[in-house]
């Protein structure tokens, strides 16, 4: 009896510390989840299937980088979705009531907010504004921005918290200067030393200090960048997060099942996804697609220069050589007339694409109604037999005098794209051309990197494909890229906007004019006549008015998006619900 006894006491002693000892575990897991989630909820993840490759905007085409950067970068303003302007840095926004407009028209006073400072713990003063527009309009550092920057004449600090802009002549736009995501303003103290050839080489370019929520604390280009909250922001109380964690790669696909399906990351970027595959993932509930319908089109551009040439200076894609072909209208229009715009628009983009004939898309008092597009196979094979261009040698490719109708057609590793591509190709190829298609990595191709010939600067090849737009409700800045001095070449160190070599004293005129005139009505035909120029000749071809699709976790608010701004321009009020 008492072994049984024993025996019966001592099962139960384990049984019950056996209980005990679960319990212990239990609670101590449940204190670690708890601690995770608390992590979790203080940490915001971004996911960017095209990566940033540098974070200073100034020295990028792509809005990827843009992006990045405008997390802890910051400008005088930005316009809202109503197409108001949002002071950031700027104290006040300049009325001719404030007396910060001249009355005319020749400069503009911007008082700033005191007791700003970098998040390296320095005084933000006028005097970074200055340099910013020293190290934007210096040829030798080769800004992608500098175009806007022009048309100034001078940057003064009247004093610490007081800058004034003169402009060479009357500047109905205004607003654009130190504006928005072309508008960040960089620490003198850090990039003094940078301005000029040495631009990229500065240490900021790829951890930046600036006056925005958050600071860059790690950053691996074409991979991850890790922010904290910024310890010298102004509203740092106001925060939603610690930590903010943006990770590069994959593709827009698997971006949006990360948001939608599997909750991994709380933002994805610039969802250029068919519609059909968007609306399923959304369907399931644990995040949605945020749209607006901005300024942004994808278009084919031609490349009006022979990229298969090359000058006795080692230049291709140079001004002294013209295109083959597609220096004759007759050639554009029937490429133009090969595509079938309403397809790719239909099937492949749905809801958030719409299919467009005009180069200047938004706001709508610019959108021409003097142009159309047209798909007809006949007609374009009829343009190219009066133009000379026929197969003679039954490889069923066109030629003239020895030369092959043959074209390379590139654009940004993207599915949507690819896609597009495609049937664009099938087009072309109905009408006797032959086409070779190339992808580039989206990191190589937006880099605005002079000495990488990938670039949509050097445009080393026949037509290529990507989406942008104004980035301000002021179309002025979006309409000089197709002016004559926009075009990058080996001379001004590839930058410049005007990636098709176009040149046309009558285009560079009306906008000559849009700059100084300051009547509305006969300003908004100036950028008409200049839309209709580029579309009627077939320099460029719209295909798609985009709209831009992000898409957000259901955990997240305060996400407000603006077509002329980059989507985390007002990142600082993002929080977790």
């Amino acid at each position: 009896m008492k072994i049984k006894a024993f025996r019966y006491y001592f099962w139960s002693f384990l049984f019950l510390l056996s209980i005990g000892l679960t319990f212990i575990v239990g609670a101590c897991n449940n204190t670690q989840t708890s601690t995770t989630s608390s992590n979790n909820a203080e940490v915001l993840k971004l996911l960017y299937w095209q990566a940033p490759t540098i974070l200073n905007p100034h020295l990028s085409t792509g809005f990827k980088d843009a992006e990045a950067g405008r997390i802890t970068l910051e400008p005088l303003a930005s316009y809202n979705e109503k197409g108001e302007l949002i002071p950031f840095l700027a104290a006040e926004i300049p009325t001719l009531e404030n007396g910060g407009i001249a009355k005319d028209g020749k400069s503009v006073t911007w008082q700033l907010k005191k007791n700003i400072k970098w998040s390296d713990g320095t005084p933000f003063t006028a005097k970074d504004v200055v340099f910013t527009y020293q190290f934007i309009s210096n040829p030798k550092t080769g800004s992608t921005n500098a175009g806007t920057y022009e048309i100034i004449k001078s940057v003064e600090a009247i004093n610490n918290e007081t800058i004034k802009i003169n402009f060479k002549t009357v500047n109905p736009a205004w607003s654009l200067i130190f504006v928005g995501s072309e508008g960040l303003i960089l620490p003198n103290h850090l990039y003094q030393d940078f301005n000029g050839e040495k631009a990229r080489q500065a240490p900021t370019n790829l951890l930046p200090v600036g006056t925005g929520p958050y600071r860059v604390i790690e950053f691996k280009p074409g991979d991850t960048v890790t922010y904290e909250a910024n310890p010298n922001f102004r509203d740092i109380n106001q925060l939603g997060f610690k930590r903010i964690e943006l990770k590069g790669g994959g593709d827009a696909i698997s971006a949006a099942r990360s948001v939608l399906q599997t909750n991994e990351a709380d933002y994805a970027y610039n969802l250029q996804v068919e519609a059909s595959i968007l609306n399923e993932l959304e369907k399931i509930g644990k995040g949605q697609l945020i749209s607006s319908f901005g300024a942004l089109m994808e278009r084919v551009l031609f490349n009006l220069s022979d990229p298969n040439k090359t000058t006795t200076e080692g230049e291709r894609s140079s001004l002294k050589n013209p295109h083959p072909f597609f220096s004759d209208i007759k050639v554009r229009q029937a490429f133009s007339l090969a595509i079938d715009r309403d397809t790719i628009a239909q099937q492949l983009y749905g809801i958030t694409g719409k299919a467009t004939a005009n180069f200047l898309v938004k706001p709508e008092q610019f959108y021409s109604p003097n142009t159309r597009y047209e798909f007809n196979i006949e007609k374009a094979k009829t343009l190219l037999d009066d133009a000379g261009w026929k197969d003679t040698n039954g490889n069923g490719i066109r030629d003239k005098n020895g030369v092959e109708m043959q074209v390379v057609f590139q654009t940004s590793v993207n599915t949507l794209r690819q896609k597009t591509q495609e049937i664009v190709k099938q087009g072309l190829q109905l009408v006797g051309v032959g086409v070779e298609l190339k992808s580039v990595d989206a990191g190589v191709f937006f880099s605005s990197d002079p000495a990488n010939n990938d670039t949509v600067e050097h445009f080393y090849a026949d037509l290529q494909m990507f989406t942008t737009g104004n980035n301000s409700p002021d179309p002025s800045d979006y309409m000089k890229t197709l002016t004559c001095s926009s075009i990058p070449q080996k001379s001004n160190n590839w930058s410049g906007d005007n990636y098709s070599r176009y040149c046309n004293p009558e285009y560079d005129k009306l906008w000559q004019q849009s700059t100084q005139e300051l009547d509305p009505e006969k300003r908004r035909q100036l950028f008409i006549k200049m839309n209709d120029l580029l579309v009627n000749n077939f320099i460029v071809i719209p295909l798609v008015h985009r709209a831009d699709v992000a898409a957000i976790s259901n955990s997240l608010q305060g996400f407000e998006l603006s077509p002329w701004e980059r989507n985390t321009w007002y990142i600082k009020d993002w929080k977790r619900k």
